[in-house]
């Protein structure tokens, strides 16, 4: 019988490794895995490179495990804000590598990933610094930069509801990179609102199909 629930997060995120590469899900807080950025944080894993639209807000969730030095590295295309000062000082200290990326470019290159694209040519950031090193080409007049996949370890991101086989639909706007991530990760762990039963979610709305998905926690009440 296939069962992918987990009992605890703490048990969900219990191998990951140090060095690893995460993406963490969520625009802002919106669809952001607080609840497993938690427990990976009393795991203890070092040395991460996360992969995230932004860098963090305020004290809580992606904030606090830089916060708690455990991020090596940064892929993420808006790492600034008024609230992300734990990443401000540990930038400004060299003590973060950023990696940044056109929010555009980021969510396709994690898509490429999942879909199995060695590469792709994008016209943004062409002629900027960030196309410093990539290669270039000139496609029917117009300039493109070669973008690769973000490839990952882990995935943590969240759903509302889940089924045992993994299984997920989201609410609205907290679906954001989720079901991209999903595909792009060897590991996808999902934090869910609610576990239901085989059979509960019309199968006309599943966005992430079991296949792409690992375990599946619940939300601490």
């Amino acid at each position: 019988m296939i069962d992918k629930t987990f009992a605890s997060l703490q048990r969900a995120v219990a191998d990951v490794h140090d060095g690893a590469t995460v993406m963490i899900g969520g625009f802002g807080n919106a669809g952001m895995p607080s609840a497993l950025i938690d427990a990976l944080i009393e795991q203890g894993a070092r040395e991460l490179t996360i992969v995230n639209n932004n860098a963090g807000n305020g004290d809580t969730g992606l904030a606090a495990l830089l916060a708690a030095g455990r991020v090596r590295k940064i892929i993420c295309s808006f790492p600034r804000q008024a609230d992300s000062h734990h990443f401000d000082a540990l930038y400004r200290a060299g003590k973060i590598e950023l990696e940044l990326t056109p929010q555009g470019n980021l969510a396709e290159r994690i898509r490429a990933a999942g879909a199995g694209i060695g590469g792709f040519f994008s016209p943004t950031g062409y002629g900027t610094l960030l196309a410093e090193g990539k290669e270039t080409r000139e496609i029917n007049g117009r300039m493109y930069v070669l973008e690769s996949p973000i490839h990952a370890d882990f995935a943590l991101i969240k759903a509302l509801r889940g089924d045992r086989w993994g299984n997920l639909v989201y609410r609205k706007t907290a679906r954001n990179f989720g079901p991209i991530m999903a595909m792009a990760a060897k590991t996808t762990i999902a934090q869910v609102l609610q576990v239901v039963a085989l059979g509960e979610l019309d199968p006309e709305v599943i966005v992430t199909p079991g296949i792409f998905v690992q375990r599946v926690v619940k939300e601490a009440a």
